[in-house]
């Protein structure tokens, strides 16, 4: 054994020099451990970020898109196909003719011809209380005519011209 009062420099310094590594290894393992919270902190908040993004980005796209089929919807209207046909010089065709599987042809071929021009009193076909019922007309009877009933169509849609 030995006395304390010895020497006291030469066990104090064998001791901190045992524990040196220790507090090292500790020192390097919380250093360690607060940097990889630094990076995947930072990782995770990049991430947050374009999230935000990407769905600020989508709703734009989600409002682009739904003005666009609205713009469709518009354009394929009937009363708007009906005006953009009409401003092209397209006319409504006449009765339609079907050639069946045998050859036969049903219905008879005929040349279209321009409908008349609408009446000449638009003034009173354009009133609001007429106008809605012409309206509501026109919306009904495309949900009423069927793939096989193509003919009452064309009869139908110079009925529409004279409140436009």
């Amino acid at each position: 054994m030995t006395k304390r009062g010895g020497r006291p420099g030469k066990a104090a310094s064998a001791g901190q020099a045992a524990r040196m590594p220790f507090v090292l290894l500790v020192v390097a393992l919380l250093g360690g451990g607060l940097i990889s919270l630094l990076l995947l902190n930072s990782a995770l908040n990049e991430g947050s970020f374009q999230l935000s993004r990407l769905k600020k980005e989508t709703t734009a796209l989600t409002d682009e898109e739904q003005a666009l089929q609205r713009d469709v919807d518009g354009y394929s209207a009937p009363d708007a196909l009906q005006r953009r046909a009409h401003e092209l010089g397209l006319v409504p065709g006449g009765s339609p003719v079907f050639i069946g599987p045998d050859g036969k042809v049903a219905g008879s071929a005929a040349v279209a011809s321009e409908p008349p021009p609408p009446s000449a009193a638009p003034s009173a076909a354009s009133s609001a209380p007429s106008a809605v019922p012409s309206a509501a007309a026109g919306a009904q009877a495309p949900a009423q005519a069927s793939p096989s009933a193509s003919a009452p169509a064309p009869s139908s849609a110079p009925s529409q011209t004279p409140g436009r």
